[in-house]
């Protein structure tokens, strides 16, 4: 008996001792909670803001009103690119193409010509010639109130680690994901800074977000685009021009196009749009935020990935990549 109310004396003195301690660690856990459902209200906030309510309520001005008459397209070839031209195209919005391979796009630009009633012009530029693409961009620019810059990443066909890939093949998916998409840029800006409106939209990767086996110069590249839009709107957005950085998830292939894209899939779904599924949400944050995957399951993604530590993610990467 004497143990007992020996042990429950103790039991008193050190909660008593240790009382000031618990109420600290109290304190600071209801401050952390605090912390994180202000963090979750406000990423809520956002959600609606940025994805939902631009489509809810519609602003009143065209897009031809608020950017221009134009758009200059680089990358058509991928089906995320042609959505987005085929969405400002409904706009009234007349297309540029740039590309190395006019067969890839004709078809595109006829369609929409047809559809929509736009002017749509197909310039054939190599960029392995030095300044000679620039110059036939600037011709084709000439005279007309270029409004959107649109610049989508290419991406590889199948994974494939950087020692497996060619040397020229990775000299020409460099050059075409990042000293062409900063050149487009520079092409563009001068024209729409006489004008003080503009819109340049780069679309690259969910990639850029965490690395992946196979996908070196894609993580690497989109990246890169990424950097290059925030920088830029952190220089031009005082200047009327509005730089916008997509990094959509996967995207379903389309229908008379087999998946070639890295972020593509066959089969569409809720968290994997079509392309044009995604290009019209995508439209819809222009001018609202700079930086999105422009669809909203997607922020999801983005959202949970952001919450997974470094270290997590790269064990089960390594461990997926070495069961597939």
């Amino acid at each position: 008996m004497a143990a007992v109310d020996s042990f429950q004396l103790l039991y008193r003195e050190i909660s008593r001792s240790c009382s000031p301690y618990f109420e600290t660690l109290a304190l600071v856990g209801a401050l952390y909670t605090a912390s994180r459902a202000v963090i979750l209200l406000r990423n809520c906030c956002t959600l609606v803001r940025v994805h939902f309510l631009p489509r809810m309520i519609p602003t009143r001005k065209k897009l031809s009103q608020r950017f221009g008459d134009w758009a200059v397209v680089y990358g058509a070839s991928e089906p995320v690119a042609k959505a987005y031209a085929e969405e400002l195209s409904r706009h009234g919005i007349s297309i540029i193409f740039v590309t190395q391979d006019h067969t890839s796009v004709r078809d595109t630009a006829a369609s929409l010509s047809q559809s929509y009633g736009v002017e749509t012009v197909v310039v054939l530029a190599d960029f392995s010639l030095d300044q000679s693409a620039s110059k036939t961009i600037k011709e084709a620019m000439m005279g007309k109130d270029i409004g959107f810059l649109v610049n989508c990443v290419e991406s590889l066909s199948s994974p494939r680690s950087l020692i497996e890939m060619p040397e020229q093949g990775l000299l020409d998916v460099v050059n075409k994901n990042v000293a062409v998409a900063t050149l487009m840029a520079r092409l563009v800006l001068p024209g729409m800074l006489e004008r003080t409106r503009g819109a340049v939209i780069n679309i690259s990767s969910g990639a850029c977000c965490k690395p992946l086996p196979g996908r070196v110069t894609l993580t690497a590249s989109t990246g890169y685009l990424d950097h290059l839009s925030r920088a830029l709107h952190l220089e031009y957005s005082g200047k009327g021009i509005f730089v916008q950085s997509l990094t959509p998830f996967q995207i379903a292939a389309s229908e008379h196009q087999p998946s070639s894209s890295s972020t593509a899939s066959s089969s569409p779904g809720w968290f994997v749009p079509k392309p044009d599924v995604y290009a019209r949400h995508a439209i819809s944050t222009l001018g609202v935020c700079n930086r999105t995957t422009g669809y909203w399951p997607h922020t999801l993604q983005y959202g949970l990935m952001k919450c997974i530590p470094e270290w997590i993610w790269v064990l089960g990467s390594r461990v997926l990549f070495s069961s597939s």
